[in-house]
């Protein structure tokens, strides 16, 4: 639809001061008009708004309806939302392979500021469902920036959403516990519909290793950089032979691991302990990784085949499956660990360590065996974060040692398993 208009002065409106001659000259132009969100733009001679308008929702189980804004990839998708309340670290968050068949929410509002740059990735790729956001940020600033939060998601397929309420979402989880979500861009799709296929899906039972898992034993050889290296002053001189067994292991453990002087090969989760065993390591490291311990008892039964042989070092996934693996039970938490400042105790030496996490399920302390020690324990809610096992020479954490999110206290627990298996080794 085409309005025509014209532009005409007044006298009595511009007073005396209004001139009557031949250069004043009526001028006619056209609005061009659209129905739909533009209509009104339109009307005013914009031709489209130059801001964005909601285009997708969060649809979550409960029934609530959540508009946002898009970014990143289009489409429909499903997934558990869970909240993460990191200040820094969007992008080893969006490459940490333990969030995979989640939407992760950001509780600090501002996102995208620092871009992305290709050196603080934990993984080969991105396995979350999607990244929820308060505000995306329409500029970035920081010297490794290599593109922009935006473009780097869609690239890889990921969809993000933004100007929606993350605080009140935020508080629905921590009442109602995590939710199972859809977000979709398709105006195709009822709230209806997308409310059904949250109530369909389920991540509880789901074994999400097997797709974040290499597809073949790999050697790795980078360590920390030592322009990024916090603790390179009294590392042991010796190297040791570890084996990686890889659930969605995220990058910085393998660093932080050649830095203190192992030689390490990486091997996929179904690899047998019967192989591993033949390769004579002095420790085998049990990675972190996505979803339900016990939607994976391949694992449990190759954790069970290795204990006792040889110094182990469990870190989250890998923390849980060692607790099944000694008898004990793991359960799905209210709204789980996600971020970079939740404060742990060393109940061994009393002191409080602000910790990096990231899981769903905790192991039951009160179900382990006599002789099971609990090394940890997380202060916001109690749950188990650590264990010892010494008459098997087995170490557990359920959070990161290797992550840094400002402080580094628990990067020593590095040294400890370096200690433990040249403990071993020297007596063997």
């Amino acid at each position: 639809m085409a309005i025509k208009c014209a532009d005409f002065g007044v006298k009595s409106w511009f007073g005396s001061n209004f001139r009557n001659d031949a250069s004043m000259k009526v001028r006619i132009f056209t609005i061009r008009c659209s129905s739909g969100a533009a209509a009104t733009a339109t009307a005013l001679g914009l031709g489209e708004r130059p801001w964005k308008v909601s285009d997708a929702r969060l649809v979550l189980e409960d029934g609530s309806v959540w508009k946002a804004k898009s970014f990143g990839a289009s489409g429909t998708q499903v997934g558990e939302v869970v909240f993460n309340t990191s200040l820094t670290g969007y992008q080893e968050i969006l490459t940490d392979p333990s969030y995979a068949g989640q939407f992760v929410l950001m509780t600090n509002p501002h996102i995208g500021n620092t871009g992305v740059n290709f050196d603080d990735e934990e993984s080969r790729q991105c396995f979350l469902a999607g990244l929820v956001i308060r505000s995306l940020s329409i500029s970035t600033s920081n010297w490794r920036c290599a593109e922009t939060l935006c473009d780097y998601l869609a690239e890889r397929n990921i969809m993000g959403i933004y100007d929606v309420d993350t605080r009140a979402i935020t508080r629905r989880l921590r009442q109602d516990g995590s939710l199972i979500g859809v977000l979709s861009t398709e105006d195709s799709k009822t709230d209806e519909e997308l409310l059904e296929i949250s109530r369909s899906w389920d991540i509880v039972g789901v074994d999400l290793i097997s797709g974040v898992s290499c597809d073949s034993p790999y050697e790795w050889v980078d360590k920390t950089s030592l322009e990024w290296d916090f603790n390179y002053n009294g590392k042991d001189k010796e190297t040791f032979r570890v084996i990686a067994y890889d659930f969605g292991i995220k990058q910085n453990i393998l660093r932080r691991l050649a830095s203190y002087g192992c030689e390490i090969t990486v091997v996929p989760s179904t690899w047998p302990a019967s192989e591993t065993l033949k390769m004579k390591p002095d420790g085998v490291l049990f990675s972190n990784g996505p979803g339900d311990p016990s939607a994976v008892p391949y694992a449990v039964e190759t954790v069970k085949q290795i204990l006792g042989k040889v110094p182990v070092f469990g870190i989250c996934m890998g923390h849980q499956l060692l607790g099944q693996a000694l008898g004990g039970k793991t359960f799905k938490m209210k709204f789980g660990h996600h971020g970079g400042n939740h404060p742990v105790r060393n109940l061994r030496n009393g002191c409080v360590e602000i910790s990096s996490q990231n899981h769903n399920y905790a192991v039951d302390p009160a179900s382990l065996p006599e002789g099971v020690e609990v090394t940890h324990v997380n202060l916001n809610d109690g749950s188990c974060a650590g264990l010892a096992y010494p008459a098997l020479n087995i170490m557990s954490l359920q959070y990161h040692p290797e992550a840094s999110p400002g402080p580094h206290d628990s990067d020593p627990a590095f040294r400890e398993f370096i200690q433990l298996m040249k403990r071993v080794k020297q007596n063997a």
